[in-house]
This record gives C-alpha cells, structure tokens and sequence, in this order.
C-alpha cells in the first residue's frame, strides 16, 4: 500500500533547506545566465522538484519565448509514468521543461511560433 500523504516534518525540513541553501536565488541566478551562455540551437533542459523550483524554470522559459530567445519545447512538463514512480518513488514530484536558444537566423521563427500559440494577430517586421 502506498503512503499518499507526505509527513508534516518533511516540507518543514525541506523549506529549511531551500532558505539556508539560498536554492531559490540560486535557480533564479542560472535561469537568467543559462540564455546567455547557450549558443544559438543550444538546449536547456530544467528538472524541478517542487512547485516553487517549477514556477521559476516555466516563468523564465515563458518570459524568453516572449521576447523571441527560447523557443519552449516541452509545452507541458515531462512528468515521470506510473511505471517509473513505482521503481522510483522519488521521481513523481519531477518535472522536466525544455527550451531551445534562438539565433540570429531562427529568432524570427520561435518568437512566430511562441505567438501562433498565444493565438495573437501582431505582425513581425
């Protein structure tokens, strides 16, 4: 039988660990470097493990697929199968987003294809 609950303790000890380590600011730093040091084509691919991890790595893929520097490439997260998370407990909080940096020449295309998705009618020069 499997347990459904989390105990208490373990999101007490977990908030701890995210505000000593500074894991938050951390996340936050690489997201904001990772679309500058990549080269164009080049893939960013974020394994989160909770939902505040999450929020940042979709917020900031989001944010550069508005601006036409990221395409994002997995519209919803990579979640782990039944089958994996009966192997692998651990892996059913996991959340996989990927993004590709955007060239010169490829711009143009992700930020088309971030709009046709939003479903807006602005028109790129």
């Amino acid at each position: 039988m499997k347990q459904d609950r989390i105990h208490p303790a373990t999101r007490t000890f977990q908030a701890l660990r995210i505000y000593v380590n500074r894991e938050l600011d951390e996340i936050k730093a690489l997201m904001e470097a990772a679309p500058k040091l990549l080269k164009p084509s080049g893939r960013l691919v974020v394994i989160s493990f909770h939902s505040l991890e999450d929020r940042i790595a979709k917020d900031t893929l989001r944010e550069g697929a508005h601006n036409g520097t990221l395409e994002i490439l997995t519209r919803k997260p990579v979640i782990a199968e039944e089958e994996e998370t009966d192997r692998n407990p651990r892996s059913r909080s996991a959340k996989l987003r990927a993004a590709e940096k955007q060239g010169p020449g490829n711009r143009d295309q992700g930020l088309r294809k971030y709009e046709q998705r939003k479903g807006s009618k602005r028109k790129l020069s």
